[in-house]
């Protein structure tokens, strides 16, 4: 199946730039209500409807049930027509080949540079110098070495999250247990070179994160479900006060003088733990992993900041750590 770009006077045209984006939202979910598709588009449900008609006139398999449930959705089949980007899109799907090709998904890098090469191959005149310029100035530099993902895995998820499918898996913890999950599937996120699937755990009645490289045994039920209200903003800000929330082997505890954004923005980088204002210009960080490398890493991190700091707590290895380090100080 290739990926084409909308190309100015093609025969398959017909209100072009709505026709476009009509098929780019069936081949986002796997089914749409004729009226979120009118709201997405800012037509009437009977142009909706024409507008799949004109889409099943070139050849788009566009399926659709009857009734209040029923909905369209874009069928499978050998014989699809090439789906279409529009020109932002094109270069997202670049910008993200090159990205893909740095990260912990194991043997995807050949995979992608091949895709983005033959994504180049297959695009109008107008956007090839833009493509080939992307392939070949930009490069992403992974952050750290982080456990292989099986692409199939993340693809099977990411298809569940979009279909609002349920899925089973057994899940190995980081303490070395085992145990078998029934989750609503959420979201996908990648931080610092590890996937995590954001989910509802049906067995455990609550919202859970799991590391992808840590499940086994992954099967959809094929059992559909209303998603959940997500008890955060959003699923990035819900995983980082997962992370803050959790206890470690390893802990400690600092009261610093100044303001917790300032606390935020002068350490660059995402902080293993919780930052937590205690007034205007005061904050507290705490900071909890299994590496004690790295909790004493952060704690030096925070105490070479400008300001007065004051180690509160601190777990027995942590400690001896930064005794260590302090003694490697010139006097």
């Amino acid at each position: 199946m290739s990926v084409l770009a909308d190309e100015p006077g093609s025969r398959r045209q017909h209100t072009p730039s709505r026709l476009l984006r009509l098929l780019s939202l069936l081949q986002t979910r796997r089914e749409w209500s004729g009226a979120e598709l009118a709201a997405k588009l800012g037509v009437t449900d009977r142009t909706v409807r024409r507008d799949i008609d004109r889409l099943r006139a070139l050849d788009y398999p566009v399926a659709s049930a009857p009734g209040t449930a029923g909905g369209y959705r874009l069928a499978s089949g050998r014989d699809l027509p090439p789906l279409q980007l529009d020109d932002d899109e094109v270069i997202a799907v670049a910008l993200g080949l090159v990205t893909v090709a740095s990260t912990s998904v194991t043997g995807i890098a050949d995979s992608a540079m091949t895709a983005l090469a033959t994504l180049e191959r297959g695009l109008p005149n107008r956007l090839r110098p833009r493509l080939a310029a992307l392939g070949r100035s930009a490069v992403a530099v992974p952050l750290r070495e982080a456990p292989g993902v099986d692409p199939a895995v993340l693809a099977v998820l990411a298809s569940c999250c979009r279909d609002r499918e349920i899925v089973t898996f057994d899940y190995h913890a980081r303490n070395g247990s085992r145990s078998a999950r029934r989750v609503e599937p959420h979201h996908l996120i990648t931080v610092l070179g590890h996937w995590y699937l954001l989910a509802y755990d049906l067995r455990r009645h609550g919202w859970r994160s799991f590391r992808a490289d840590r499940l086994s045994g992954l099967t959809p039920v094929r059992h559909r479900f209303v998603p959940r209200a997500l008890p955060a903003p959003d699923p990035a800000t819900f995983l980082r006060r997962s992370f803050a929330a959790a206890e470690y082997a390893h802990n400690a505890l600092l009261a610093v003088a100044l303001p917790a954004d300032d606390v935020r923005q002068r350490v660059f980088t995402t902080v293993p733990g919780e930052i937590e204002p205690t007034g205007p210009h005061a904050c507290t960080v705490r900071l909890s992993a299994e590496s004690v490398d790295l909790v004493a890493q952060y704690v030096v991190m925070i105490m070479a900041l400008d300001t007065e700091v004051t180690l509160v707590d601190v777990s027995p290895e942590v400690a001896r750590r930064l005794r260590a380090v302090r003694r490697k100080l010139p006097e």
